[in-house]
């Protein structure tokens, strides 16, 4: 969800204002995915490198989530919205991993829409998490042996993967997962996101051919 900070300059805001819109945005997209058929929705919402920004705007950001998550029952109610978590949640604030436990364990009955919250997530953080769970002497480790150890193991790998505002790269996003995803990205600034752009990226995956290493 990517070009929160640059919406807000162009409109000599100040980034903070940026992230509190794109929350406004992601209400909105989880809600359109979820009367388009989407079952499963990833949102990237702060990575692991996240952290190297400046400390008012981690402090921010970390303050929007605690407050948030938990607040927004009546919305997950409403549609049906599972919230489940992958990152590192030993590595956040203690408020934070209680809103993320909260709202996580409330949400656990809704069957709607399934939404993975990917705070403090990254990609190659995960991979490393994970093999660090294998048991030791467990011997051979097989794909699907190793899926059980992921953050979330039921979630399926993504189907697509879209990225907002712009840039062309993943930004160690569902390293493991997004082996075949396909990729869609949109020059429109998260904030400026609606149903319309949710609609021309499904759009534009119906009309992708997917073979899976397949030569026919």
């Amino acid at each position: 969800m990517d070009g929160n900070g640059r919406w807000a300059k162009a409109r000599g805001l100040p980034r903070t204002e940026g992230h509190r819109e794109g929350l406004k945005v992601a209400k909105r997209i989880v809600r359109a995915a979820k009367s388009m058929g989407v079952r499963n929705l990833t949102l990237y919402t702060f990575s692991t490198e996240n952290w190297k920004r400046a400390q008012e705007e981690v402090k921010f950001l970390m303050g929007l989530v605690s407050t948030y998550l938990c607040a927004e029952f009546e919305f997950y109610k409403e549609n049906g919205v599972r919230v489940v978590h992958s990152g590192d949640i030993a590595g956040l604030p203690r408020d934070v991993q209680d809103a993320i436990a909260r709202v996580c364990a409330d949400t656990a009955g809704f069957e709607g829409i399934r939404v993975n919250l990917a705070i403090n997530y990254g990609g190659r953080d995960e991979i490393l998490r994970a093999i660090s769970r294998i048991p030791s002497g467990s011997g051979p480790c097989s794909e699907h042996d190793f899926r059980s150890f992921l953050d979330v193991p039921d979630m399926p790998d993504p189907d697509l993967i879209i990225r907002a505002g712009g840039e062309l790269r993943l930004s160690n996003f569902l390293t493991w997962q997004s082996a075949y995803s396909e990729l869609y990205f949109s020059d429109v600034l998260w904030p400026d996101w609606t149903e319309t752009q949710l609609a021309e990226a499904l759009n534009e995956y119906a009309r992708r051919d997917r073979r899976f290493g397949d030569a026919r």
